[in-house]
């Protein structure tokens, strides 16, 4: 799972490229993954998923190829709960809302019901798959809509961060019900104008791109002689992954449990959640 978040939307397929290896999610034999991707460009929200890849190597950033987009949101599935079909395909989306997860909800088969039902209805007929992410997506905006959020674009990031924390509280409390220990997994949700993580896992770390330096690493050398940047010095980007099996060089490891904060133009805030 991974996201970045920046201020050049030109820019933003080039930062998938420089960090392919990094992304690149390798099957084992017989197995078949899914992936998708969520993005924002020209005022739209746009989803692009594939619920079967039987490919031995999938390489997320083929399909980001082309894209003019600042924020994304990128998943690739080992399906746990639920079928490898589209509706079961991270990211989800609500709105201008998109989330991803990793991780299953222990007696989830016990609890789905009872998650339902805390639904509001309008969000309750939104859900269309059979995952415990989904579901746990619909409870976050449930929160929000609770607080008074949901339909705010400008939504503060403590509520956003509030409403995970409520999230994890229940669904920790009903897992715990029915003999279950605590939750693990992470999250990472975005409206197109901020995006937050939830770290409950191991192997979540986070790079931050700026300055003349990181840029022209991102561009490379063909590019930086035909493309002109303007205002180099202050473009920035954050790209923000999950389930690595190491911290690649340059990046900062994110500690458990934490929630990490993501916007356009600053560092990540890591708060301990």
């Amino acid at each position: 799972m991974f996201g970045f978040i920046g201020n050049r939307a030109d820019l933003g397929a080039r930062v998938l490229d420089l960090h392919t290896g990094v992304l690149n999610v390798r099957s084992v034999p017989g197995e078949a993954l899914g992936w998708g991707i969520g993005f924002y460009q020209a005022g739209e929200v746009l989803l692009r998923r594939r619920p079967i890849d039987d490919r031995p190597l999938i390489e997320i950033a083929e399909a980001a190829q082309g894209l003019r987009t600042d924020v994304l949101v990128g998943h690739v599935r080992r399906a746990t709960v639920g079928a490898l079909r589209t509706e079961n395909t991270h990211p989800f989306r609500y709105r201008s809302w998109l989330f991803a997860q990793t991780g299953t909800i222990q007696g989830f088969d016990r609890l789905r019901g009872r998650l339902l039902e805390s639904l509001p209805e309008f969000l309750r007929r939104n859900v269309r798959g059979e995952t415990d992410s989904e579901l746990f997506f619909h409870l976050f905006l449930s929160f929000l809509h609770d607080a008074g959020q949901l339909d705010d674009s400008n939504v503060a990031t403590e509520h956003v961060a509030a409403a995970l924390r409520s999230c994890v509280a229940l669904v920790d409390r009903l897992s715990a019900e029915e003999g279950f220990g605590e939750n693990s997994g992470d999250t990472l949700v975005t409206n197109g104008e901020q995006m937050v993580a939830l770290h409950r896992n191991g192997g979540m770390a986070f790079r931050v791109l700026r300055g003349r330096y990181d840029i022209e690493e991102l561009l490379g050398a063909e590019s930086r002689m035909h493309l002109k940047i303007p205002a180099i010095e202050s473009t920035h980007f954050t790209l923000i992954a999950s389930e690595l099996e190491s911290t690649p060089t340059g990046w900062t490891a994110v500690e458990s449990p934490s929630i990490v904060t993501l916007t356009r133009t600053d560092d990540p805030l890591v708060e301990t959640l």
